[in-house]
């Protein structure tokens, strides 16, 4: 004798199918909004005013999720992504002043180049990210 759940235990292999859908399809999301921070950062960094070299702006990097971070990077130092996210990072071990030119010294003014890039970027990331899961969750909603 079949019981009928009322599609009670097809929804439920659905629901339990998102998670896995929603992540395959965040991480381009995750990637084309970090590059696109990452450009904005790089426009607004200043080059080193000792050299006159771009040390900061090629200090700028992207990590994806289960790679380390380089050492002595702001903020927060090295640390391992954890999964379904990506860090924009600057500094390494040759360029350890990133904080003060974004903060700015009692020598040296302020020349804000990460906040300001992420804070221009936050909402449409934002959108750009629900909009991929949405999709991923509106495409395979009917499947299995």
């Amino acid at each position: 004798m079949t019981r009928d759940d009322g599609g009670i235990s097809r929804l439920k292999r659905r629901m339990a199918a998102v998670p896995a859908v929603a992540k395959d399809a965040v991480q381009p999301a995750l990637n084309r909004n970090a590059k696109a921070i990452v450009g904005t950062m790089r426009k607004l960094a200043p080059d080193d005013p000792a050299t006159g070299e771009p040390d900061l702006v090629t200090s700028i990097e992207v990590t994806t999720a289960g790679q380390r971070s380089p050492s002595y990077s702001q903020p927060g130092g090295s640390m391992v992504v954890p999964e379904n996210a990506i860090a924009i990072t600057v500094g390494n071990e040759e360029v350890r002043y990133p904080h003060l030119v974004e903060y700015g010294t009692q020598h040296a003014p302020a020349q804000p180049f990460f906040w300001p890039a992420v804070r221009l970027h936050n909402k449409k990331a934002k959108a750009s990210i629900k909009r991929a899961v949405g999709k991923a969750v509106r495409d395979n909603w009917g499947k299995s």
